[in-house]
């Protein structure tokens, strides 16, 4: 059958509610990630939408809907905001603030080590942040460079506090036994796997990103995981030259191995160095609403509580457009020469290249690449699911790739890991790229260190 022309192909957009859903922006085991606009106020936001399912298979409501009503209830102007839930009858849908001016550390991994002030600053922030969300029981466990985005102002905004990691409950002894987070940023406590309190744990991450602000590099880096794992038990890591006395002190006193003795937030927020120029925000706490809350779990399932999923169409014959304002919100992922090193032990979860060839070109070329690498290909349109055959660290690895026409001739392509481990993720892209230059653009430089391919 002959395709259709791009004046009636049709749009291929899915709206939920008064939301009109993009592009995936993220993607896990529980949850996807994507970008939408309310098209009431034309507000741009994420929405983090569950699978009902396999909520109720690992018996995980509970967990869930607690986490979901403390996050509501927190209004802090450096965590990412959750404005309300939705359910239909397969899926929860958890509308949040969107956050495009990028992560913290694409500032680092551009320009290099912060200032001292500058470092201050986006740690003053970090910190209250944190403690805001300590004070009401939620525990983040896995602070990190792409948890932590700047808004379109450069203001801090720490993501997923709460929603990245659905913590068990406390036991007896009063801690949590969860081991998670990544590992050059996890406290030794989590690793040891006796038990741990969250603040300390969280504290401790802060600490580390502290010292990649200052330094440009990790605290501890080891190749070999083991090697990792002796040197942060040990806090064993030298402060560089450059930093000041009292930064190096605070630092030391924040990476203390002994949870007892470490420093806590409390003192941390009286430190001479961290009181330089601190200026608490002020904010006003409103009245939040729980209704919406309770309804997604509201187990009789009236209809006036769900929404719908309405597709615009079934068989779209073309990829879908990215606009103006969505390649700008993934401008930082162009830069092709990021995605083949790896840098400051930072490693994505996603990545993007440019291509002028067709999108059917492209989709042949990635399922050519892929298959010798043992991964199996399963394609919907111009999106593919690459799963790995073999069991890694953290199971299989699978990947999801879309591509979006930019313009008639131009493709971005995307790469996300949807299961598995970011590492060998991104060791996979490595060995996938080199069945690809073909199709990757080559463009010209638009600035010093910007879109190139290796």
């Amino acid at each position: 059958m002959a395709s259709r022309s791009k004046a009636n192909a049709p749009t291929g957009k899915t709206r939920v509610g008064k939301y009109e859903l993009g592009r995936t922006i993220g993607e896990g085991n529980f949850a996807k990630v994507k970008f939408a606009v309310n098209t009431v106020t034309q507000e741009h936001v994420a929405i983090k939408i569950l699978d009902k399912e396999k909520i109720l298979r690992h018996k995980m409501i509970g967990q869930i809907k607690r986490e979901i009503s403390t996050m509501k209830l927190i209004r802090h102007p450096n965590v990412i905001r959750l404005y309300e839930v939705m359910a239909s009858k397969t899926k929860i849908y958890i509308i949040m603030e969107y956050v495009m001016g990028g992560e913290l550390f694409d500032k680092i991994a551009s320009n290099g080590r912060l200032k001292e002030d500058e470092a201050r600053k986006y740690f003053q922030q970090l910190i209250c942040a944190v403690d805001y969300c300590h004070s009401r029981g939620v525990f983040h466990r896995d602070l990190k460079p792409e948890n932590l985005l700047l808004d379109s102002k450069g203001v801090l905004k720490v993501s997923d506090f709460g929603l990245s990691a659905l913590p068990q409950q406390l036991r007896e002894d009063g801690l949590l036994h969860t081991t998670c987070g990544t590992p050059n940023y996890v406290a030794p406590e989590v690793i040891d796997n006796k038990g741990y309190d969250g603040a300390k744990a969280d504290l401790w991450s802060c600490g580390v990103i502290l010292f990649v602000l200052m330094a440009g590099y990790l605290p501890f880096e080891e190749k070999n995981l083991v090697a990792l794992y002796k040197r942060i038990f040990k806090a064993d890591f030298n402060c560089p030259p450059w930093l000041s006395s009292s930064a190096k002190k605070l630092i030391k006193r924040i990476l203390d191995p002994n949870p007892a003795t470490r420093i806590t937030i409390a003192e941390v927020i009286e430190n001479e160095w961290f009181k330089k120029g601190y200026k608490p925000p002020r904010f006003e706490q409103a009245d939040v609403s729980l209704d919406d809350v309770n309804a997604i779990f509201d187990e009789s399932e009236e209809s006036q509580n769900l929404v719908f999923e309405r597709r615009e169409d079934v068989g779209r014959r073309s990829p879908i457009t990215m606009n103006a304002f969505e390649l700008i919100s993934t401008s930082q992922g162009l830069n092709l020469g990021s995605l083949f090193d790896k840098q400051m032990g930072f490693v994505k979860r996603e990545t993007r290249f440019t291509s002028k060839c067709s999108a059917d070109e492209i989709i042949s070329k990635i399922e050519e690449a892929a298959t010798p690498l043992g991964f199996g290909v399963k394609k919907n349109n111009f999106k593919m699911k690459l799963q790995g055959e073999k069991s890694g660290r953290k199971g299989h690895l699978s990947v999801a790739t879309e591509i979006f026409e930019v313009a008639p001739s131009l493709h971005v392509v995307e790469l996300r890991k949807s299961t598995g481990d970011t590492l060998e993720f991104h060791k996979f892209y490595q060995n996938l790229s080199t069945g690809l230059k073909d199709i990757v653009w080559k463009a010209e430089p638009i600035e010093e260190g910007s879109t190139s391919s290796k």
